[in-house]
């Protein structure tokens, strides 16, 4: 299975390091997804300063996902600190699809209650960079996601 999740951004790449021991469903989505070109030219919709940066909406707009069924829940006990990976999700524990964030900083109010899948391991500053908003005026774009 692929080891790492490379977001190319305008400001440069982002590497993620997969975690298929926490989160195996999961992992193998992203990497799904992200080697049919899912990802490619999506938005972060939602970019919160101290808290996270959010994409993987086709639609941009936070409601969408693929056409893919809804994963079921594998939450685990990591942490969410500053560049953890977990799955965006409706207020129902088993709908996680497409949609992820990226930790700014802690956010441990989260923890077991959404899925951990990878931690970035290269440039977060990247991350740091994104524009903020909910969504951003000119969002940030993943331009093109690749697995390794």
């Amino acid at each position: 299975m692929a080891d790492t999740l490379t977001l190319s951004l305008d400001s440069g790449d982002v590497v993620i390091k997969l975690r298929p021991d926490l989160a195996p469903g999961h992992v193998a989505r992203i990497v799904e997804l992200a080697s049919e070109g899912f990802y490619d030219g999506v938005k972060f919709h939602r970019v919160i300063p101290g808290f996270m940066a959010q994409g993987g909406c086709p639609q941009g707009t936070g409601m969408g996902g693929s056409d893919k069924p809804d994963l079921q829940a594998e939450f685990n006990d990591e942490p969410h600190v500053r560049g953890v990976c977990s799955m965006a999700r409706t207020s129902y524990p088993h709908s996680a699809n497409s949609q992820f964030f990226i930790c700014f900083d802690d956010a441990t109010f989260l923890d077991r209650q959404y899925t951990v899948w990878g931690q970035v391991i290269e440039g977060m500053e990247h991350i740091d960079a994104l524009p903020k908003g909910e969504p951003p005026r000119e969002p940030g774009v993943i331009r093109k996601a690749t697995v390794a």
